[in-house]
């Protein structure tokens, strides 16, 4: 996603003039800015540590900050664009490493100290959270006087020619899909078991796929943002191979985050899985098929009822021919650096710490056929 991220800022050098790419592990960066061929900086910095994120903002003296780090990172992040006077911007919400649980909490207790210092956070720029997010309040704005049920929707039928492999960091992935399910309805949020609750959709140029109810991040701030929700829910297609590989490796204990004693030492089993599992950054070179990302959205306007479909359709070869990366990292590193380019125009800005969806979407929308990620809207 850092690759992505770093590729797209690089094509509009109106708005993002210098640019810093920074890493635990410089290498990495080096790479990227090979690859990319124009000239930006790279360092080495230790995200968790704030002493450090501190020093490379000072050294570098950026109008923003893009973190594109883990969920862990944020906190430790914001707490140095907090310290510097300098605006932020993340594309997933905190978590924390010992308890796998999605809440905007913590970063939203940093609203008034970031308006206090003159600054702005902008949460969730991806695409789910991030893309969604506007293509909600694009509905609300254009079609629709009352909306009351949402489902977000999110299929990738590509194939990475692995037995086993995660589109984004295998850590983060894992728990979030071996996590409980959640949903909001009448006013309550209702919990279900992992993976438990599913459904057929038919997918505009995919087809049929099975899609799993999971809890995610936008829909906290969605139904806080989006007047009127009788119910949000979030699906997620998965193989079967895919399901099956997973259930195994939790029977034999291989999804745990609570560290076990190994020669010696303390490992944590989902980390040492994370070690032998692709590197989603491999993946790309072979990935083949399509993704569909959208909102299925139901409500009132004009007093009738109206039910409405908005989607993007990413291909991972037309993805890796562009930065060299899979339609999964690509669909969320080019809402950043959109979401980072209305923010250093003030197109987008604010004092204080916000979600997508509190801005006008047009202009987000305008632009982001413009970066490669056109949005199709139909009414059923």
């Amino acid at each position: 996603m850092g690759n992505v991220v770093a590729h797209k800022c690089a094509q509009v050098p109106k708005a993002f003039s210098e640019i810093c790419l920074a890493s635990r592990t410089l290498g990495k960066c080096e790479k990227i800015k090979k690859q990319i061929g124009k000239p930006m900086q790279t360092a080495r910095v230790d995200a968790d540590n704030t002493r450090e994120v501190i020093d490379l903002v000072n050294g570098f003296g950026p109008n923003i900050v893009i973190n594109v780090a883990l969920p862990y990172q944020d906190i430790s992040i914001m707490e140095a664009c907090l310290q510097t006077g300098v605006d932020y911007l993340d594309t997933a919400n905190y978590e924390q490493p010992d308890d796998p649980n999605f809440c905007y909490k913590w970063q939203w207790d940093y609203h008034e100290r970031f308006k206090e210092k003159g600054i702005m956070a902008l949460l969730g720029c991806g695409f789910d959270p991030g893309v969604t997010n506007v293509f909600c309040s694009y509905a609300q704005k254009k079609h629709f006087d009352e909306i009351h049920y949402i489902d977000i929707l999110d299929c990738n039928a590509g194939d990475h020619g692995h037995p086993f492999a995660t589109n984004f960091n295998p850590e983060i992935n894992i728990r979030e899909v071996t996590a409980k399910g959640k949903f909001y309805e009448n006013g309550k949020w209702v919990q279900t078991g992992p993976l438990c609750v599913r459904q057929t959709f038919d997918f505009p140029e995919i087809g049929p796929r099975e899609a799993y109810l999971m809890y995610h991040e936008e829909l906290e701030s969605l139904v806080k943002n989006i007047s009127g929700i009788k119910r949000i829910r979030f699906w997620m297609t998965f193989s079967e191979n895919y399901l099956t590989h997973l259930k195994a490796l939790q029977n034999v204990g291989m999804t745990g985050i609570e560290p076990i004693d190994f020669e010696g030492k303390k490992i944590a089993p989902l980390k040492f899985l994370k070690a032998v599992l692709p590197d989603p950054a491999s993946l790309g070179a072979n990935y083949k098929g399509k993704t569909c990302i959208g909102c299925m959205i139901e409500g009132l306007q004009y007093g009738r009822r109206k039910k409405y479909y908005i989607y993007n359709i990413s291909e991972h070869e037309k993805c890796y021919k562009e930065v060299k990366s899979q339609a999964v990292s690509y669909t969320t590193g080019v809402p950043a650096m959109i979401g980072a380019m209305l923010m250093l125009s003030g197109v987008w800005h604010r004092k204080g710490v916000y979600n997508m969806e509190e801005f006008d979407p047009d202009p987000f929308m305008q632009k982001l056929p413009d970066f490669g990620l056109p949005w199709i809207e139909k009414e059923l």
